[in-house]
């Protein structure tokens, strides 16, 4: 995807309804995948395909015919774990093909539970231990300040991860170093493993918090794609936090705002009706 490409489609509309349709691919390849490989992380793959949707298909610049070109975007999923969604969307924009999606998790296969840079191409930094995405993020980001370039950094990260330490060490610097090609999103779903964030380490106020630290904050539904595409086609003078609300397990009923589907594979049934209800 090319910024001065997508400079000549000023239809938001028509924009919009690409990010859903493809949004809505990501969510069934992720499920088969999970199917397939009886195991993975549904709830937090269904959330965030809306975010990843519109970063690929709409926001990034990216050519994924030379994944290391020193102007590209870069993109890091900081809540590793989700990977069927993550790798579905790379292979839809073309950085490796559809059909490898079909290894997942088996033997010798490239795409491993948590993604790795040694393996394929796409993936900016090996991501898994929570906590870890948002300080390399910024680390980019000012290794693209000094050199005064032109890429964005765009990190991924889910609520529950925020109650890490290190993300806030990270943010502190980013805010004192005024990082402006940094956008953090939030898969701000409000489940983490087991319970409510609130339950566990309440975040709230969350927006104040980013704010704070001196970004620039944006609270949208991550399900909206037009909100979607602008907000995280914003750039301002600060870094850029966009606060996604959204539904774990997006688009499945029995698993939405249900904490259990964190982690766990459907049942052949399950899996039919899940199939049907994201059809529709």
């Amino acid at each position: 995807m090319n910024r001065d490409n997508r400079a000549l489609d000023d239809d938001l509309e028509a924009r919009a309804a690409h990010v859903a349709e493809r949004a809505n691919w990501i969510r069934r390849s992720a499920l088969k995948m999970i199917v397939e490989a009886q195991q993975g992380h549904p709830g937090g793959d269904l959330s965030a395909a809306d975010i990843l949707s519109a970063l690929y298909f709409d926001v990034l610049n990216y050519d994924s015919s030379q994944p290391n070109a020193p102007d590209r975007d870069r993109f890091i999923m900081s809540k590793g774990h989700c990977t069927g969604a993550f790798y579905s969307v790379l292979a839809g924009a073309g950085f490796f093909p559809e059909e490898e999606l079909s290894t997942y998790l088996k033997p010798l296969s490239r795409l491993n539970g948590h993604p790795s840079r040694t393996y394929l191409p796409g993936v900016e930094t090996n991501t898994g231990p929570l906590g870890h995405g948002l300080p390399v993020a910024v680390g980019v980001a000012i290794a693209g300040q000094i050199d005064k370039a032109d890429f964005r950094v765009f990190v991924l990260t889910g609520d529950g991860e925020l109650q890490e330490g290190s993300c806030w060490e990270a943010a502190m610097t980013a805010g004192h170093r005024k990082l402006s090609n940094l956008t953090v999103i939030v898969d701000r779903n409000r489940l983490q493993q087991g319970a409510p964030t609130e339950d566990t380490v309440a975040l709230e106020p969350l927006a104040s918090k980013w704010s704070a630290f001196g970004f620039d904050v944006v609270e949208i539904d991550g399900h909206d794609p037009k909100a979607l595409i602008q907000a995280l086609s914003h750039q301002g003078p600060r870094p850029l936090c966009v606060i996604a609300s959204t539904i774990k397990g997006k688009g499945v009923s029995y698993m939405e705002n249900q904490a259990g589907w964190h982690h766990g594979c459907p049942n052949p049934a399950q899996y039919e009706q899940a199939l049907k209800e994201l059809a529709a």
